[in-house]
């Protein structure tokens, strides 16, 4: 028998729960009541700190304004990723910028950019004048620009605990989410195999026609009620435990970077972060390679003498996803879905891109669950396939030589769809005709970014009669050029421009 959706119960508070939450609520106050469960004894991960550009309509959509946000989750913006000896371990790095390379929709400058720079530099400072601005502690945009208006493409690093917070606050205030401090005690389940209930400490049995499982890593609804399968990509991704902690800044006027850095270690990776008022930094790594003893000393040498390591926080995962991430009346967002590692901040990206897909198909009733779940089970699977091609792809590259690396050059490890890209681009370089479907994760130039970043070398020498466009290419790169000689007089400091929005903000229109 069908019904109308007239209420949705989000389980979970994290930043999965309130983005999912308040992006419901704002399409459909007019007819569907959106409650969250947030369980007062269960804490959330809280160390994704890293967005997409995305994250820029997202709040723009749930309706918090731009200095709101930066003044409220100590934020800073974030122009690229760099990377930092992932390919040697002696002093290499390269960037994944946001901005697209000059022109990309005229011309690939793949083909043409070594012999246009006599061999100088980087394709990323060939391509984009964002290079320069991450070097050199600029920021992406003015304080005449208006909120969420780029000069450079960029997204933001937040506070995560302060993040949840503003949503919290302003989704209870101003969207009417409902909010129950409660923790669910069982699943009560209907005779069809749906959710029926979820039966509260101090609030009784909560019925509703869809549920969002946003439970994190535990999968409350989905896993563990439903029984999907957690599909392992431990067989791809090595890196099992995380070890994150907090540092202060020197003196208050030390430069903030506006990238995410990424430094290689022998068994993983270290990430990065600036706040306004810290950095958020820590290791993840594989225990298979690393002793937790070990993994400690690699972070205190990362972060020298002068800082003791005080406060650590630990968590374990296995990369992987599940197999479904919409079963009957239940859907997953964030990591009851799935986690692979925190590289390139996908996991926030994953939890923007099913809340919006869920909010925006919505289905009109219980009848049409089914086709809804399908739908989104197809798209979703394709977004996270392209995420595991696009992270592996960062390790395939390398040529250190510790056994956590070696082990990830392993053909068996390659997923197949990463190896027939390669081979494609051994004579090509990547294009949009690559990736097709409207839901894929990272675009051509993205990839890019990564591999010729890495010191990939395409053959063009086979197809040399289809790159007659050197002229133009040459011209793109002088434009970049001359737009870098704009920018870096025009553009504030990254830490000037956070003062001037934390003391009067952007303008709204």
């Amino acid at each position: 028998m069908s019904s109308e959706i007239k209420r949705i119960i989000v389980l979970g508070g994290g930043a999965a729960g309130w983005i999912t939450a308040g992006l419901l609520a704002k399409k459909h106050a007019a007819g569907v009541k959106v409650s969250l469960i947030e369980s007062p004894d269960i804490s959330t991960v809280g160390v994704g700190e890293g967005t997409w550009p995305t994250m820029r309509q997202t709040l723009a959509k749930l309706g918090i304004s731009e200095t709101t946000f930066i003044q409220k989750c100590s934020a800073t913006f974030k122009q690229a990723s760099k990377f930092v000896n992932w390919i040697n371990p002696n002093d290499d790095a390269y960037y994944h910028p946001f901005s697209e390379p000059q022109g990309f929709n005229k011309v690939d400058l793949s083909p043409y950019w070594r012999e246009a720079t006599q061999g100088e530099g980087t394709f990323s400072q060939a391509a984009t004048f964002q290079h320069y601005l991450c070097e050199n502690g600029l920021a992406p945009k003015t304080i005449a620009n208006k909120q969420y208006e780029a000069v450079a493409n960029y997204g933001y690093h937040l506070d995560a605990g302060k993040f949840i917070e503003l949503l919290r606050e302003h989704c209870t205030t101003e969207l009417k989410v409902e909010l129950f401090s409660d923790t669910v005690e069982h699943v009560l389940m209907a005779e069809n195999g749906n959710i029926g209930s979820l039966a509260t400490k101090n609030n009784g049995n909560l019925s509703a026609e869809l549920f969002v499982d946003c439970s994190g890593m535990r999968s409350e609804l989905l896993g563990k009620s439903l029984n999907v399968p957690f599909v392992p990509c431990d067989d791809i991704f090595f890196s099992d435990t995380a070890i994150a902690t907090q540092v202060p800044y020197p003196d208050i006027d030390t430069p903030i970077s506006s990238c995410t850095i990424s430094t290689a270690q022998d068994a993983g990776w270290i990430w990065d972060i600036g706040l306004q008022h810290r950095r958020g930094v820590g290791y993840v790594y594989s225990s298979q390679f690393c002793t937790q003893e070990q993994a400690y000393d690699t972070l205190s040498q990362y972060l020298g003498d002068k800082y003791k390591i005080d406060k650590v926080k630990t968590i374990k995962f296995t990369p992987g996803h599940r197999e479904l991430f919409w079963k009957n009346n239940c859907v997953a967002v964030g990591l009851s879905a799935g986690f692979l590692e925190p590289l390139e901040a996908s996991a926030l990206m994953l939890v923007e891109t099913s809340a919006n897909l869920i909010a925006e198909q919505l289905p009109a009733n219980t009848e049409q669950m089914q086709m809804a779940a399908k739908r989104f089970n197809a798209s979703m699977l394709m977004k996270w396939r392209g995420v595991i091609d696009f992270l592996k792809l960062h390790y395939v590259l390398s040529k250190r030589d510790t056994p956590f690396w070696v082990k990830n050059r392993e053909p068996s490890s390659v997923p197949d769809t990463l190896k027939e890209l390669l081979e494609l681009w051994r004579f090509r370089s990547p294009s949009e005709y690559d990736f097709t479907d409207n839901m894929e994760a990272f675009s051509a130039a993205s990839y890019q970014y990564i591999l010729y970043g890495a010191g990939f070398k395409t053959d063009f020498s086979s197809n040399a009669y289809l790159y007659e466009k050197s002229a133009l290419a040459t011209k793109q790169i002088m434009l970049n050029r001359q737009r870098l000689e704009q920018l870096k007089f025009s553009l504030p400091r990254h830490r000037e421009l956070l003062e001037k929005v934390n003391r009067v903000g952007f303008s709204a229109i």
